[in-house]
């Protein structure tokens, strides 16, 4: 930094390693103890608060801070790039410092923004569980819930009747000036609805909701997964002050299957198939999601062997194409084997002549 640069770290009583949380911290102490409202006539105090400003301005900004850090205040001086320019207090204007609002909030204890007066209802979560051929196709289902509706009588505010807030012409808004800083907060008298309740809703009791029973039906597209969900917009908890229904979420659980195995869009299968089978080559026939296919099994097959049906697994439920289904071999020995057929398999070893162990020591 040049030797005429201002020291924005030292204004503020911050380290140059200093954090944003410290940096915002720092500011707001000085800028409670400095600010001319609270100092009325104190030039000293006026000038000390600009200079706070100025610093945090630069320090509270990421990348003005960079700058600051490897040019000094250079750029940011009258005429600099970085220059927003700094107004004279006489203590009859009014400013939007935009970036600082949060933080003048906290100093006056008021809300630089008055917050709506209504609300979006809640989400609300559903398990639903499928087997996965219904997952595979596709279904739609009948679902019953309970949830807080809006009540049908007020459309979901409460009141039966009403009339326009008198303090706040109906706006949900208050407007305050405290210094050079107007100010808007929600209405004390209505609660920032703008309306004044003159008759509750004898229906909901002034609660805006019912609780009830639904019964709807929900569409899960072909592909779902478990973990997956389906939304139903507005068929969530009720909103506040006649604010709209959140979504109801259907979280979908694929059950296990009896003998396929699902990952991702792909299905797999053990295949158990005889000793002749795997070492003469067969074609059989084995179970897909859309019924049975023909596979042949090539002569000399291991047990283990992957074979592929591809385009036979699970749709996506993005594209629409389909996965494949993978077949591992499970060659099936007999358990009970009679004196003539050991007599037979030992024929057989007799005229296999290579060693399957052969490299293993």
């Amino acid at each position: 930094m040049t030797t005429e640069s201002k020291d924005y770290y030292k204004i503020l009583g911050i380290s140059k390693n200093a954090s944003q949380d410290e940096i915002k911290k720092a500011y707001r102490k000085l800028a409670r103890k400095y600010h001319p409202d609270l100092n009325p006539g104190n030039k000293a105090a006026e000038q000390k608060f600009k200079e706070i400003n100025e610093a945090y301005s630069v320090l509270g900004d990421e990348k003005k801070r960079a700058e600051y850090d490897q040019f000094g205040t250079s750029p940011f001086g009258p005429g600099g790039p970085g220059f927003e320019g700094f107004r004279t207090y006489t203590g009859q204007e009014t400013f939007d410092f935009g970036g600082f609002a949060d933080i003048f909030s906290d100093i006056f204890g008021a809300r630089t923004k008055a917050e709506p007066h209504y609300s979006r209802g809640p989400d609300l979560i559903m398990g639903l569980e499928l087997s996965l051929e219904e997952a595979f196709s596709g279904v739609t289902k009948p679902i019953t819930f309970n949830r807080e509706a809006p009540c049908k009588v007020c459309n979901g505010t409460g009141a039966e009747s009403s009339k326009v807030c008198e303090d706040c012409n109906g706006t949900g808004t208050s407007k305050t000036q405290k210094g050079f800083f107007k100010m808007s907060q929600v209405c004390n008298s209505c609660g920032g609805t703008g309306r004044k309740i003159t008759k509750v809703c004898s229906s909901c009791s002034g609660r805006g909701s019912i609780l009830q029973t639904e019964t709807v039906k929900v569409k899960i597209p072909a592909g779902a997964d478990t973990g997956s969900r389906v939304k139903l917009k507005g068929m969530g908890g009720a909103g506040i002050g006649g604010g709209p229904s959140g979504d109801l979420l259907i979280e979908i659980t694929v059950q296990p299957h009896r003998i396929f195995k699902r990952k991702g869009d792909d299905i797999y299968l053990d295949l158990p198939v005889t000793f002749a089978e795997a070492a003469l080559g067969a074609k059989i026939e084995v179970p897909t999601l859309d019924g049975l296919a023909a596979v042949t099994i090539p002569p000399g097959t291991h047990g283990g062997q992957r074979l592929k049906l591809s385009g036979k697994g699970m749709p996506s439920p993005k594209t629409g194409a389909r996965g494949n289904q993978y077949i591992d071999i499970k060659i099936v020995v007999p358990k009970n084997i009679d004196n003539k057929a050991r007599e037979k398999i030992r024929e057989i070893e007799a005229l296999y002549k290579e060693n399957p162990r052969k490299g293993l020591y």
